[in-house]
C-alpha cells in the first residue's frame, strides 16, 4: 500500500536495501501542481551520503507511474536519490513533461540544504523514454530567474552529469537520415505523446527539432554517458552514435558503450553498466577517479553519418 500524498519531507520511511547500509525513504514529495494534478518524487537518502544527488526518471514510452519506483541502487554508492514521476502521455505531451522535469530539478536545487546535497552536484538517469528525458535535461536548461515570485525559479534547471540507457536522441532521423518524413519513428508511431503539433508536416519538423536532444548539444552540455544495445528493436543504435558524433563536433564530453547483441535492455552486463554509471557520476560530480579510466574513442565504432546541424529559426 502506498503512503498518502504528503508535503515536502512530511514522512520518512526507513527501509533496509541490501546489506550495504540503511536508506531513509521520504515518499510523495510534491514538486509541482497544475491541471488538478500533484507531481511527486520519492527521496532515498543513504546513511552516509556523499553530498551528490542522482535524479532517476520513471518513464517508459513517456508513461510514468508510482509502481516503477525503486532507488535503482544509487544510494549504496552514497548518492541521495530522487525518483521522479511525471505526468503521463497523452494527457501530458512530451514538451509539457520536459517542463515539469525541469521544474523537478529546480525544486531539488532550491531545497538542496534541506536534502543535504550540494546544489551543483546533480546527476540524472533513466532508461528509454527516461533516457531521452535525461538528455533533454542535460541539453535544455532554464536559467535562474532571481526576480521570479516563486523561489524555486530563483535557481536553474541545470544538471551536472547524465548517464542513461538506450535513449531516443533524434526524432527526425530515427534509423537513417530524414526517415521521419517517411513515417518512421516516434513522431508517427507515438504521435499522441507529442500532441496535435505532429498532425502536420511542418509541426512534425518543429517538434522533432524542439524535442530531439541532438539539436541542443553544445560545449556547455554536461558530461553524458550512454549505454546502448546494437540489436535494440525499439531504439536503433544509430541514435546513440549520432549523439556521440554531434558531441564530438561541438566539444561536449560524451561517451557511448555499445552492447553487442544487446536489445532494449535485459543483457547480462546490466549490473556492470550500472556500476560504471555510478563511476561516471562519482567522477564528474565528486572528482573521484575510477579504477578503469573512461577513454572511449568514437573511432572504435562502425562509422555513422554525422547529424546535420539544425536549421536556424
Amino acid at each position: 500500500m502506498r503512503t498518502p500524498l504528503l508535503p515536502l519531507l512530511a514522512l520518512a520511511l526507513t527501509c533496509a536495501f541490501g546489506s550495504a547500509q540503511d536508506v531513509t525513504r521520504t515518499s510523495d514529495v510534491i514538486y509541482a501542481k497544475h491541471d488538478g494534478v500533484a507531481l511527486t518524487m520519492d527521496v532515498f537518502k543513504p546513511a552516509k551520503p556523499n553530498g551528490a544527488a542522482v535524479i532517476k526518471i520513471i518513464s517508459g514510452g513517456w508513461n510514468s507511474n508510482h509502481n516503477g519506483i525503486s532507488d535503482g541502487g544509487w544510494p549504496k554508492h552514497g548518492f541521495t536519490t530522487f525518483v521522479v514521476v511525471h505526468g503521463t502521455q497523452p494527457r501530458f505531451h512530451i514538451d509539457e513533461i520536459v517542463g515539469d522535469l525541469q521544474r523537478s530539478v529546480r525544486f531539488i536545487r532550491a531545497n538542496a540544504e534541506k536534502f543535504g546535497i550540494d546544489p551543483n552536484k546533480i546527476g540524472v538517469t533513466g532508461d528509454s523514454a527516461g533516457g531521452h528525458l535525461s538528455l533533454m535535461l542535460g541539453t535544455r536548461v532554464i536559467p535562474a530567474n532571481p526576480k521570479a515570485t516563486d523561489p524555486v525559479d530563483h535557481v536553474s534547471s541545470e544538471v551536472n552529469a547524465v548517464a542513461c540507457f538506450y535513449p531516443p536522441v533524434d526524432f527526425l532521423s530515427w534509423a537513417k537520415e530524414g526517415d521521419s518524413k517517411e513515417g518512421v519513428g516516434p513522431l508517427t508511431t507515438r504521435a499522441p505523446a507529442f500532441g496535435p503539433i505532429v498532425t502536420t508536416a511542418e509541426g512534425r519538423d518543429r517538434a522533432g527539432h524542439e524535442l530531439s536532444p541532438l539539436f541542443w548539444i553544445s560545449d556547455k552540455t554536461p558530461p553524458t554517458y550512454i549505454v546502448q544495445g546494437d540489436a535494440d528493436p525499439l531504439v536503433p543504435d544509430s541514435q546513440a552514435r549520432r549523439y556521440l558524433a554531434r558531441a564530438k563536433e561541438v566539444g561536449a564530453k560524451a561517451e557511448v558503450l555499445i552492447r553487442l547483441g544487446g536489445g532494449h535492455g535485459g543483457w547480462t552486463e546490466v549490473a556492470d553498466d550500472n556500476v560504471r554509471m555510478a563511476e561516471w557520476f562519482s567522477l564528474h560530480l565528486l572528482g573521484q577517479q575510477p579504477a578503469k579510466p573512461f577513454n572511449f574513442d568514437i573511432s572504435s565504432l562502425p562509422s555513422t553519418p554525422a547529424p546535420k546541424k539544425p536549421a536556424k529559426k
